[in-house]
Formats: C-alpha cells, structure tokens, sequence
C-alpha cells in the first residue's frame, strides 16, 4: 500500500498504536520523516504560529508540507505575521482555515464577547468546527504538543489514534522540554512569534490570552481565572 492510497480506521489506528511503541525514543525529524512516508500528501502539520519548530521540522522531512493554520478572527497581529512569515521564507505551503461564522456574525447569532461568558462554546466554533473540516482531507496530523508544558499533556504519545477525528495524530517534540525548543530556534534561526519575548509563555486568541508572572506555569495565561485548560482541539 503507497502513503497516497487511503486506509481504513481499523488500519489507521493499528499503525499509531505500533508506531506509538516504535517510535517513542526517536527524534523529531525521524518521527516527521516516518510520517511523512506512510502518508505522504495525506500528512499536514497544525501550527499555531506561536512558533514554527515543527513546520520546521517537517520541512526537512518533507518539503512542501501543509501547514495548517486556525484564523479564529481574535488572534494577535503578531500571530498574523508570523504566519505570513513562515509562509514567505519557509518549504511549507500554508493553508488557513476559517470559522463558518465570521467574528460580526458569531456577536449577532450569539452576542458580543461570547469568549467571555461561554469560552467552551467559542472555541468550539471557532477552532473545533473549522480544525475538523480542514482535516478531513488527511490521514494524519502533526502538533506541536508537549508532556511538560501542563498535567493534561503529561501523557501524550508521539504518536496516538485520535478516536474523536479518526486519524493519527504525532506529536513528533512530545518528549522535548522548553529548552530543548529554545536550543533547536536558536541553532537553526526557526521563527517564532515576537509575543514570546513580551511576557507571554504561551499565545492564543488575544481576548483569552495574558502575559504570565514568573513562576507560573506557561500556560496559565490562557484562560486565566477559569477552569479552562484546552481549547478543544487536544
């Protein structure tokens, strides 16, 4: 069977579980290399843009990828920017999705600021919706997940079935830590976004996203005073 040729779900998940085994003390780039050999045009990587370590990586490991990238319509200019930049310098071809609604159309359906009085049902139309479409197309995807930036990720494999969306998801930087990140930007000059020399540890949609104390963890600015952790699409 050729990466190109689709799977079934029964298939899909047998090649995470093993892989997951397989693959669990392997680099980054041999982990996207894999991928990118058992699925081919049929492999994207979702970024962020709070920084392009793992469109970077994957386009070592297969130039051209797609870079798949949520326009909730709250993010900051900068995240803007960077995704522009990665998209002018980098061997990766962005594809931006976009909400069925647009921000004036989510006010008048549902009222102004729903981020802040129902954060679960915005990100869900915002992210959720829009993320699932994007990727029906693909066989499996690439995040930028690591164990060590909250308990919730703490057991994330770097390679899993995604039962919610029926697809394998890597998770090829699950092992690194902040400073293994930190090293490989600095050695290979990667872009990441000019927010993370502001204060802010990690960079989400500005309405729901502070600069974090030292100390805190890097992800308690997203969502800050609730018991929100994830958006949704982990």
């Amino acid at each position: 069977m050729t990466a190109t040729q689709e799977r079934t779900e029964a298939e899909l998940a047998a090649l995470a579980e093993r892989a997951g085994g397989d693959l669990e003390d392997a680099s980054p780039l041999e982990i996207l290399t894999w991928a990118a050999g058992a699925f081919g045009e049929r492999f994207c990587v979702t970024s962020s843009m709070e920084d392009a370590v793992v469109a970077h990586l994957a386009a070592r490991a297969f130039p051209g990828v797609d870079v798949v990238f949520l326009d909730t319509g709250y993010h900051f200019p900068e995240t803007i920017g960077t995704r522009d930049a990665v998209a002018e310098v980098m061997d990766v071809n962005v594809i931006t999705l976009t909400p069925r609604r647009t921000v004036a159309e989510q006010d008048a359906e549902y009222g102004p600021k729903l981020h802040d009085r129902d954060p679960d049902r915005c990100c869900a139309l915002r992210k959720v919706a829009p993320l699932e479409a994007g990727l029906a197309g693909y066989d499996a995807w690439a995040t930028g997940l690591r164990r060590d930036e909250s308990p919730t990720r703490a057991g994330t494999p770097v390679v899993g079935w995604d039962a919610r969306r029926r697809k394998v998801k890597v998770s090829p930087i699950a092992r690194w830590t902040q400073q293994d990140v930190d090293t490989y930007v600095a050695e290979h000059g990667v872009l990441t976004n000019p927010l993370l020399l502001d204060g802010y540890a990690s960079v989400g949609c500005a309405p729901c996203t502070r600069r974090v104390s030292a100390g805190e963890d890097a992800r308690a600015g997203r969502w800050a005073g609730s018991n929100k952790t994830e958006c949704g699409l982990h």
